[in-house]
């Protein structure tokens, strides 16, 4: 079965953005666009309104797949797009499609005055529950958004794609989380900038004196495990051009700063089985709130 690029859909603003960047990246991977959107029965004491009853709501809202299917379909010609109505509570309903699909896309309000994402508990439990790709996509977001910017300094959809971030951690790094970053900077023909963020282990950072000969030596090696990292995967994709950053300090915050200048942020959510369920872990937590740029999340083991 073919896979599909399949976005959660309610009618909001940032609902919209995200059908049009997922409409983009469909494209881009040569996929079927599939727009979802989840009717939930509205409680009984609404029921017994006429205007707000669930008749009047489900009517309603099954006209929102169909008319943003009309809409996307004008604007990106030859685009395969479908669309599907399912019943139930949001955060248990997405599950499904999500598994099933090669990307999941879902909008996110963006923060009063500065960029960034205001991830609501729908998208947050559903990116924790799927073991696919999900991508978060701000309100408003705009296809020059992911461009560089013009001669006129305004970003232009005529000019190149922004870089990849991918967000790395050297200790445990996942093939799966690298690859997609390649490849997203691949099919956009684009670099691929890789952050990776570090701090002293404990012993070397509380309790001891600033110790400058250790510090250079400690940012050595991160240097050279990143290059160990990333060396077979510059050979893999030699198209690709790669700029590798060791940064001391707080990973979260590095990625935050380069989001600014990217088209899009890759980072990894380790997938957890056990009794105390799912986690995103504190470095995707914070790109996912303060990020400008859209955000893909990749679980991996």
């Amino acid at each position: 079965m073919t896979r599909t690029v399949t976005v959660g859909l309610d009618g909001s603003p940032e609902s919209r953005a995200a059908a049009e960047w997922a409409a983009r990246e469909a494209q881009l991977l040569g996929l079927p666009l599939k727009l979802v959107q989840v009717w939930d029965p509205v409680p009984s004491p609404m029921a017994q309104s006429p205007l707000l009853g669930p008749e009047a709501h489900q009517h309603r809202t099954e006209g929102i797949p169909r008319e943003a299917a009309q809409g996307i379909r004008l604007r990106h010609p030859g685009l395969d797009v479908s669309t599907e109505q399912l019943t139930g509570r949001p955060v248990d309903v997405l599950a499904s499609p999500a598994q099933e699909a090669e990307l999941l896309v879902l909008g996110s309000r963006g923060l009063s005055g500065v960029g960034g994402f205001m991830v609501g508990s729908v998208g947050l439990s559903v990116l924790a529950r799927t073991e696919r790709p999900v991508v978060l996509v701000r309100a408003g977001e705009q296809a020059a958004d992911e461009h560089e910017m013009d001669q006129a300094g305004i970003p232009s959809a005529a000019t190149a794609f922004r870089p990849v971030v991918l967000g790395l951690d050297v200790v445990s790094p996942d093939d799966a989380l690298i690859a997609f970053a390649f490849a997203a900077a691949a099919r956009r023909g684009t670099s691929l900038r890789v952050v990776h963020g570090w701090n002293p282990p404990p012993y070397y950072a509380y309790g001891l004196p600033t110790d400058l000969e250790l510090h250079g030596a400690l940012e050595r090696q991160e240097d050279t495990d990143l290059a160990e990292v990333l060396g077979p995967w510059r050979d893999k994709h030699p198209d690709v051009e790669v700029t590798a950053e060791s940064l001391y300090g707080t990973p979260g915050s590095h990625l935050v700063d380069a989001s600014r200048a990217a088209s899009l942020v890759v980072v990894g959510r380790r997938i957890r089985r056990g009794p105390l369920g799912a986690h995103i872990g504190s470095v995707t937590h914070a790109v996912l709130h303060h990020s400008p740029a859209p955000v893909a999340v990749v679980p991996h083991g």
